[in-house]
């Protein structure tokens, strides 16, 4: 079940940029997606989109089955975000803009603030002026924010930029244990691949305002049909590959088997052939390699 659905998006800003172009995509409900693609491909736009901050030329984002063009307030409802940089008011506590910020929207729970800074790590540093936080705690600060009150789901735009690698982690463990004992969803825009590697269960990759792919997260794919080879009779095993209907890179000699061909029928193939085999791994390509071959960067 979908619980964002982007259908059709697309802006031109006023200097005649392409932002997006008919740019469609959905968010399940219970899963996490990564939105990337380098500077300018569109990713912030479709979070101001929405955010209900854009207005789009075309198409729409539909929240749970409301449209945030036309009926932003129950869209808008089910959504917590972290939108570009987080800002505080400097002079006051943790606590206190937290209770400036739900003042906005005339909600306020004391317990409820309090499982969410515990929640977040926060709950010791909460009666400390936010001057004196990291730049780690205020993006903690944020995340608090956007989960009160509990929504469906969370749209992070860049949560781990600038983070040490230490906050990178802690924060993407944090993210995971959002889904996990909670059920939240989670739409993550960032260019750090790793980071959406190892917490995304899809991506969707955008390429100057066009849509790429969307899909499993290459490494996370289950079904295993490429290999890599290594012998030193190369030439011998590239006629038995190629004869058996299989394909092998002549530079990384990775080798794409067709469905109808499992790996380790080809290996015997090639050993009863007399071919020497050195080595024969299982290969996944990483997000990086699938990322880079994607945009042609």
């Amino acid at each position: 079940m979908a619980l964002i659905e982007v259908s059709h998006l697309t802006k031109r800003w006023r200097n005649d940029r392409l932002a997006l172009d008919d740019v469609s995509f959905e968010l399940r409900q219970g899963e996490i997606l990564g939105l990337l693609g380098h500077n300018g491909a569109g990713k912030s736009t479709i979070l101001g989109i929405t955010l209900g901050m854009v207005r789009p030329d075309g198409g729409e984002v539909r929240i749970s089955g409301h449209s945030v063009q036309t009926n932003r307030a129950d869209a808008l409802r089910q959504i917590g975000a972290i939108y570009e940089a987080a800002h505080f008011y400097d002079y006051l506590t943790g606590w206190q803009n937290l209770r400036v910020l739900c003042s906005l929207s005339g909600w306020w729970d004391e317990a409820e603030v309090k499982r969410v800074l515990k929640l977040v790590n926060l709950d010791k540093r909460a009666d400390h002026k936010t001057k004196t936080y990291s730049h780690g705690m205020r993006q903690r600060l944020a995340l608090a924010q956007a989960l009160l009150p509990r929504p469906k789901c969370l749209l992070l735009d860049e949560p781990t930029d600038g983070l040490d690698p230490e906050g990178i982690r802690e924060f993407r463990e944090l993210v995971l244990k959002l889904r996990a004992e909670y059920g939240m969803t989670i739409l993550v825009n960032s260019h750090l691949l790793a980071e959406v590697e190892q917490m995304c269960d899809r991506c969707v990759i955008l390429k100057q305002g066009r849509k790429m792919y969307e899909g499993i997260v290459p490494s996370q794919q289950r079904k295993q049909s490429t290999f890599h080879l290594q012998t030193r009779d190369m030439a011998k095993a590239r006629e038995l590959i190629r004869s058996a209907g299989a394909t092998i890179d002549p530079v990384t000699n990775l080798i794409d088997l067709p469905p109808h061909i499992v790996g380790h029928e080809i290996l015997r193939q090639i050993v009863e052939a007399g071919v020497r085999v050195d080595s024969w791994q299982a290969h996944k390509p990483t997000l990086e390699e699938f990322y880079l071959g994607m945009t042609g960067a």
